[in-house]
């Protein structure tokens, strides 16, 4: 089997959506993110299937990756890393309620939210960014397709202009590097990661 042409095709995709990208959101999100972190909020970051992995990367690379060169850390938690905590909310409430649960009683003033939804219509996410929004906490939206509702919700949307979920899930872990990189240099005077 020759897959050449599919995977050009593939590649020449998501060169096309990385084209269309709105930098200016980009820049939105490193400097809310920054804004957050000096101000020693925590930012609150979910997604289901891949998005949640995604998230869990997020996680990672604020909490360890940037933050183990500067003063002030980034404060990330990531709401479906817990098991045990997702399983007893989906059982006794709902699923849809698994990241509004959460943030209750937790979510305070200075913290932000970062919701991520291929669709931009995931029902749990949108949940959680509803409570956030109610209270005047701000949200980034991480999304894909046409946005759905996460994107007419979120403060600061940035958004893959494409129909297709890995695309939208590759573009998603594009903003994660690229903003790690950025803070990478900026933040800890460092090039390149290790």
């Amino acid at each position: 089997m020759d897959y050449t042409k599919d995977i050009q095709d593939y590649i020449a995709l998501e060169i096309e959506v990385l084209k269309q990208l709105d930098v200016g959101q980009l820049n939105a999100a490193l400097n809310l993110l920054d804004e957050t972190r000096l101000k020693k909020g925590r930012i609150y970051i979910c997604g289901n299937g891949g998005s949640a992995a995604t998230a869990s990367h997020f996680q990672n690379d604020f909490n360890k990756g940037v933050s183990e060169y500067i003063e002030v850390p980034f404060r990330f938690h990531c709401l479906n890393d817990n098991m045990a905590t997702i399983m007893a909310i989906a059982n006794d409430i709902g699923y849809e309620e698994v990241f509004r649960f959460q943030l209750r009683g937790n979510l305070e003033p200075n913290d932000l939210l970062v919701a991520i939804s291929g669709s931009g219509n995931s029902k749990n996410v949108l949940n959680a960014v509803d409570y956030a929004k109610s209270l005047g906490n701000k949200v980034i939206g991480l999304t894909g397709y046409s946005g759905g509702k996460l994107k007419e919700l979120a403060d600061i949307s940035l958004h893959a202009p494409v129909q297709s979920m890995q695309v939208t899930e590759d573009i998603h872990m594009i903003f994660d590097h690229l903003m790690m990189s950025m803070f990478y240099k900026y933040l800890c005077g460092k090039e390149h990661l290790k």
